[in-house]
C-alpha cells in the first residue's frame, strides 16, 4: 500500500465516501487534541492508540477509511459516536482537520494501583487509588464498617440492587459471594466482551467487590460488605498488573448500559482511574460515564491519590482522577475513621485528591467515605497477595484478608450505601404503592417492566441525580485538627451518613407528581453515631453554587429527574437558598514560589508554602484553569468561602441554554 506524505493526507467527505488530500495541525484542529496528543504530534512520536469522537453518522465512515489506510480500529464505542483505533503521529493532523471528527484523546493507561509495571508513578507512591498493606488482626472491640457507617443490624443490606464492578475482575468465592454473582464479562483481550468463570489476577475487584458486598463469612461478619446482599455483575477491565485501557473501560460501561435490564444493574463502581488530559466534555471516559447516568445507573467513581506531594508532604489541590471530574458521577474522596464510630476523630488523608477538577474547575469530590486502611479479601493466587505474602504457604488458602488504602475503597464504600439506600426506597415506594412491600417486585422494577397490571405504572428506583441528593444532603461535615471544618474541596459536603442517607430515600416516594411533595415521612437532619450526634450537611453542591433549602428534599423537582447534567445552570427559586463559591480572602505571591522541572501527567506544579487564595478570583465559568497544580501547606478554605450577594432569586426553577 502507498501511504501519501503528512502534507498531503486529509480526510474529505466526497460522494458518500472519506477521501485522503491536503494539510498540516493549526488553530482550530489543534484544539481537537487532548493535551497527550499535541505533544505526540510536536515531538513527532510514531504510532499511538486514540479515541476519536465524531459528528453523528460519520462514525463508520470514518472506521472505514481508517481500515483502508491500514490502521487498526479496536472498537466503535455508540453510545459516545467514538473509535478507538491506533494511528501514527502523521494521521493525528489529518484526522484533527476533518470536519467530520470532534475530538481526539489518548486511549490511555488506567490504573488500580500502584503495583503495575507500567505505572511509573509506582516508585514515588503515586498511585491513582490503591497502596497496599499488610492485614492485622483487629481488636474484638473495633466497629465493624457498617457500624461505622451507622447502619444497624435492621438496616437496609442492598437485596435486590445490583451493583457493575468495573475492576480486575473477582474471585468466584462460593463463601463470600455466594450464588449472587449474576454474570461475569472479560474485556481484557481487547476483542470486547467474553464470558468467563469469574477470577480476579491482580486481587484489587476481589477487595473492592467484597467491601461493597461480601458477606465477611470467613471473619464472622467482622469483615463484611456495606451491602452484604447485593447481586454482582463482573466486568474485567484491569490485566494481572491492575492496569487497563480506557476504551475497554467504555466498552464495559457500554455493556452495563446494554444490559441494565438483564441483569438488574442499578450502579456501576469505577475505582480506577487516569489523569485529567482534556476538559470534561470531550473526556471520553466521562463522556461514557455521562452516558450511564443518563440510563439511569448511578455511577460511584474515586477521587484518586493525588492529595499530597510525596516527597515534601504539602497538601495540594487540583488532583482529580479521569472519571472523577464527570460532573453527574458520584466522587468520593477518602477519611480515616480511626476506627471509631465517633466522627469527631474522622479525618481526611493527606492522599486523598482534592478539587477542582483540572481544566473546568469542577467541585470535586463530591463526598468522603472510610478508605484508610480498610480490611477485606483478595484471591490467594494474586498479585496483590503475592506482594504481601510472608510465607508461601499461605497463598495455598483461596482467599485471605489483607489492608488496603485509598480512594478506591472510599468509592467502593460508597457504592454499598448507595445500595442500601436504593433498597430502603423501595421498600418506602413499593410500599406505598402496593400497599406492602413484595420483594417480588424488584425484578419487574430492574427489567424496566413499568406496567402495574391495573392500567397503572410501577413505581421507579430514585434517579442518579437524586441518590447523590440524598448522599449529600445527609453526609456529616468532619473537621481537621485545628477543629476547623474541611472546604468543599477538600470534603465535598462531608462524609457519608449510611444511616441518614438510607432514613431519607427510605422516606421518598418517586411517585410523587413533579414539584409535588415526595416525602411520606418526616425527617430528623441528624444521626445517632454511639453516643454521639452528628448534623447532616442539609446542602448539596450544584456547579458552583453552594444550595440549601428544604425544598431539596421535600419535593420531587425537575433536578431529581434522568437526563439532568449534575451542575447545569439554573436560577434557585425563593424556597432554595444558593451561594457562589469563591476563592478565599488575598493572594500572596511570594519570591519563594519554584517552579519545579518535575512532571506530572504534562502539567508544572508549583511549589510554594506562601499561596493563598484571593477573592478576587471566582470560581465559576469565569476562570480559566492553567497548567499548573498548586501545592501549599498554609491553604485554608473553612474561613475562605466568600458568599455572594449576586444571587438571582426566582420563584421558579429555569434551567438556562
Amino acid at each position: 500500500m502507498i501511504r501519501l506524505p503528512h502534507v498531503v493526507r486529509l480526510l474529505v467527505f466526497v460522494c458518500g465516501a472519506f477521501v485522503l488530500a491536503a494539510p498540516a495541525l493549526a488553530g482550530q484542529a489543534e484544539k481537537k487534541l487532548d493535551q497527550v496528543l499535541r505533544e505526540a504530534v510536536n515531538s513527532g512520536s510514531q504510532s499511538q492508540r486514540v479515541i476519536i469522537r465524531t459528528k453523528p453518522g460519520h462514525r463508520q465512515a470514518i472506521g472505514k477509511t481508517l481500515k483502508s489506510q491500514g490502521r487498526k480500529v479496536h472498537g466503535e464505542h455508540a453510545s459516545i459516536d467514538a473509535i478507538s483505533a491506533e494511528v501514527d503521529a502523521d494521521d493525528l493532523a489529518t484526522l484533527a482537520a476533518s470536519e467530520s471528527v470532534l475530538s481526539m484523546s489518548i486511549d490511555a493507561d488506567v490504573f488500580a494501583g500502584s503495583n503495575s509495571k507500567k505505572d511509573n508513578r509506582a516508585a514515588t507512591g503515586r498511585s491513582p487509588t490503591t497502596t497496599l498493606d499488610a492485614a492485622a488482626p483487629s481488636p474484638s472491640d473495633e466497629p465493624t464498617l457498617r457500624e461505622i457507617l451507622g447502619l444497624s443490624a435492621s438496616s437496609p443490606l442492598g437485596t435486590g440492587i445490583g451493583v457493575a464492578v468495573i475492576d480486575s475482575g473477582f474471585a468466584s468465592n462460593g463463601l463470600e459471594f455466594g450464588g449472587r454473582i449474576t454474570a461475569f464479562y472479560d474485556f481484557t483481550g481487547g476483542n470486547g466482551p467474553v464470558a468467563r468463570t469469574p477470577y480476579d489476577d491482580y486481587g484489587h475487584g476481589t477487595f473492592v467487590a467484597a467491601l461493597i458486598g461480601g458477606s465477611g463469612v470467613a471473619s464472622f461478619g467482622r469483615y463484611s460488605g456495606v451491602a452484604p446482599q447485593v447481586r454482582l455483575v463482573g466486568l474485567k477491565v484491569l490485566d494481572a498488573t491492575g492496569t487497563g485501557r480506557t476504551s475497554h473501560v467504555i466498552q464495559a460501561i457500554e455493556f452495563a448500559i446494554a444490559h441494565r435490564y438483564d441483569f438488574g444493574i442499578d450502579i456501576i463502581n469505577l475505582s480506577l482511574g487516569h489523569h485529567i488530559y482534556e476538559p470534561a466534555a470531550t473526556d471520553p471516559l466521562v463522556q461514557a460515564v455521562e452516558a450511564a447516568v443518563r440510563a439511569g445507573i448511578v455511577v460511584v467513581v474515586s477521587a484518586g491519590n493525588y492529595g499530597k506531594n510525596v516527597e515534601t508532604g504539602e497538601p495540594g489541590y487540583a488532583g482529580i482522577t479521569s472519571p472523577g471530574n464527570s460532573p453527574s458521577a458520584i466522587t468520593a474522596g477518602a477519611t480515616n475513621t480511626a476506627n471509631t464510630l465517633s466522627r469527631l476523630d474522622d479525618r481526611i488523608p493527606a492522599f486523598s485528591s482534592r478539587g477542582p477538577s483540572w481544566f473546568d474547575g469542577f467541585a470535586k469530590p463530591d463526598v468522603v467515605a472510610p478508605g484508610y486502611k480498610l480490611k477485606s479479601i483478595v484471591p490467594g493466587n494474586s498479585k496483590l497477595f503475592r506482594t504481601i505474602a510472608a510465607e508461601p504457604v499461605r497463598a495455598r488458602a483461596a482467599t485471605h484478608y489483607v489492608t488496603l488504602t485509598g480512594t478506591s475503597m472510599a468509592a467502593a464504600v460508597t457504592s454499598g450505601v448507595v445500595a442500601t439506600i436504593l433498597e430502603a426506597n423501595r421498600i418506602s415506594t413499593t410500599t406505598y404503592f402496593y400497599g406492602a412491600h413484595p420483594y417480588a417486585s424488584y425484578t419487574s422494577i430492574n427489567s424496566g417492566d413499568t406496567s402495574s397490571g391495573t392500567g397503572g405504572t410501577r413505581p421507579q428506583p430514585l434517579a442518579p441525580n437524586a441518590v447523590k441528593a440524598v448522599l449529600q444532603y445527609t453526609a456529616t461535615p468532619i473537621v481537621d485538627e485545628g477543629g476547623l471544618q474541611y472546604d468543599v474541596l477538600t470534603q465535598g459536603t462531608g462524609e457519608v451518613n449510611g444511616a441518614g442517607a438510607t432514613e431519607l430515600a427510605g422516606a421518598i416516594n418517586t411517585l410523587a407528581d413533579v414539584y409535588e411533595p415526595w416525602l411520606v415521612a418526616g425527617v430528623t437532619p441528624w444521626s445517632a453515631f454511639g453516643t454521639e450526634t452528628a448534623v447532616w450537611s442539609k446542602n448539596i453542591v450544584w456547579g458552583d453554587n453552594i444550595v440549601w433549602g428544604d425544598a431539596l428534599i421535600q419535593y420531587n423537582l425537575p433536578l431529581w429527574g434522568q437526563n439532568v447534567v449534575w451542575g447545569d445552570n439554573i436560577v434557585w427559586g425563593t424556597q432554595l437558598r444558593g451561594m457562589n463559591i469563591v476563592w478565599g480572602e488575598n493572594i500572596v505571591w511570594s519570591e519563594n514560589i519554584v517552579w519545579s522541572e518535575n512532571i506530572v501527567w504534562g502539567e508544572n506544579i508549583v511549589w510554594s508554602e506562601n499561596i493563598v487564595w484571593s477573592e478576587n478570583i471566582v470560581w465559576g465559568e469565569n476562570i480559566v484553569w492553567g497548567e499548573n497544580i498548586v501545592w501549599s501547606e498554609n491553604v485554608v478554605w473553612s474561613d475562605n468561602i466568600v458568599w455572594s450577594d449576586n444571587i438571582v432569586w426566582s420563584d421558579n426553577i429555569v434551567w438556562s441554554e
